[in-house]
């Protein structure tokens, strides 16, 4: 260790947490890893798999208030609530669905843009070096619509990523089915945008990540940080159990858990699960080539290391409850529907928690009165995708370099 080494407690050990703790030793600092359940176990193992640089569009477009509750009564939505916990949502629901019109959305895109906008080169920069990558690879992204005027309908969505520099091939056809023959007749009309990427591997890529950061000297600790020990205004260390780790500065990137440490701070962060799904597809007998959204299902198609992987649904309903059959069952009535004749020999089910912040911009700063505490969550649908760029903005802060973009959309004091 140097005169100028500090030892930092990153808390999280998901994409956010991993990439911060790996740009943190890159910049020579000390690092110690703490995580619930341990590196890549909990959103960062489920998610869709791409690297989707063009999502700056939330789920809060305009119409959305009108069109949830009929959503919530079709179970061929991919939409879900489970009604007991609807009176604890309510005011936070209350909140996100104020933000679903075209201002909100173009200040959502705005912030989400530096974030996510160059994620495969992210991604590759990040994981150089690291045998971690070998997961990442580039390709296309395609959202698959049934016809025409079904893309026609998602027009405001396209117009705020032509706004951002976002550029798209349309293939209609048999265009389309030259592209890609995995699909059936009945969608055939796809937007493809190049230079996105997919990561093969999600949990195997984090925890390669984490493996690689446990080689450079940092450690990783499997328990739940409880509380941030403070003096003088500065943080001394990060509870564990019965122990307090020792500490310069500490990271909570902990996700849809970060909200107690973050109001220990003294930073209330009006932040929900947005529970999430997937099926795993084992060995299947059709394989897109890249990755697919089918606009239909608001689901994503990702090629991955043996498997396809089937992922979406939004459903409300807290940490605790149980999934719901309903949701896996939709999964797979819509790729029988996108793919026609898919056939596959075992099926992986999972059910995880996106970090969704009121506004659909995540939280990334430093906490005002707390020297050393930085937040560094609240991703929802893009975390694996705006994860590198986190990690790097994050050490940045802790290093105290300038960051190369503004920081005041993700400001952590932006709902007092």
């Amino acid at each position: 260790m140097t005169a100028g080494t500090r030892k930092i407690a990153v808390i999280g050990a998901g994409i956010v947490g991993v990439s911060a703790a790996i740009w943190l030793q890159r910049d020579g600092h000390d690092v110690v890893l703490i995580d619930r359940a341990g590196p890549g176990e909990g959103t960062s193992f489920g998610n869709g798999g791409v690297l989707a640089s063009c999502s700056v569009v939330p789920v809060t477009v305009p119409g959305l208030v009108g069109k949830a509750p009929r959503m919530l009564f079709d179970p061929s939505q991919p939409l879900f609530l489970k009604w007991g916990y609807l009176p604890r949502l309510a005011p936070w629901l209350i909140r996100y669905l104020s933000h679903a019109n075209a201002t909100a959305v173009k200040r959502r895109a705005a912030a989400l843009a530096p974030i996510i906008g160059d994620s495969l080169a992210e991604h590759q920069a990040l994981s150089a070096g690291t045998g971690a990558e070998r997961w990442v690879v580039p390709s296309d992204y395609v959202f698959l619509y049934d016809n025409r005027a079904h893309f026609q309908g998602d027009a405001f969505g396209w117009s705020v990523r032509k706004e951002h520099g976002f550029a798209w091939d349309i293939l209609e056809g048999g265009a389309f089915a030259d592209y890609d023959p995995a699909f059936g007749p009945a969608m055939d009309y796809a937007v493809r945008l190049k230079n996105h990427g997919r990561i093969a591997d999600p949990g195997r890529y984090v925890k390669d990540l984490a493996a690689h950061v446990e080689r450079g000297g940092g450690r990783i600790v499997i328990g739940e940080a409880s509380d941030i020990a403070r003096e003088g205004g500065r943080v001394t260390g990060v509870r564990v159990g019965g122990e307090t780790i020792a500490c310069d500065a500490a990271v909570v990137a902990t996700g849809v858990w970060s909200r107690p440490l973050a109001g220990k701070l003294g930073i209330d962060v009006p932040l929900e699960t947005e529970r999430g799904y997937h099926l795993d597809l084992w060995e299947p007998s059709i394989m897109p080539r890249a990755p697919v959204m089918i606009a239909s299902g608001k689901f994503v198609a990702t090629p991955m290391e043996g498997r396809l992987r089937l992922a979406g649904i939004v459903e409300f309903g807290g940490l605790t409850a149980a999934p719901s059959r309903a949701a896996f069952a939709l999964l797979k009535r819509n790729v029988e529907a996108a793919i026609p004749g898919i056939r596959w020999k075992e099926t992986t089910e999972w059910m995880g928690h996106r970090p969704s912040v009121a506004d659909s911009i995540p939280v990334i700063g430093e906490v005002p009165g707390v020297k050393g505490a930085i937040l560094g969550f609240g991703h929802d649908h893009v975390g694996l995708t705006g994860g590198p760029k986190t990690g790097r903005l994050i050490s940045q802060l802790v290093s105290r370099r300038n960051p190369n973009i503004d920081l005041a959309p993700y400001a952590p004091t932006r709902f007092r």
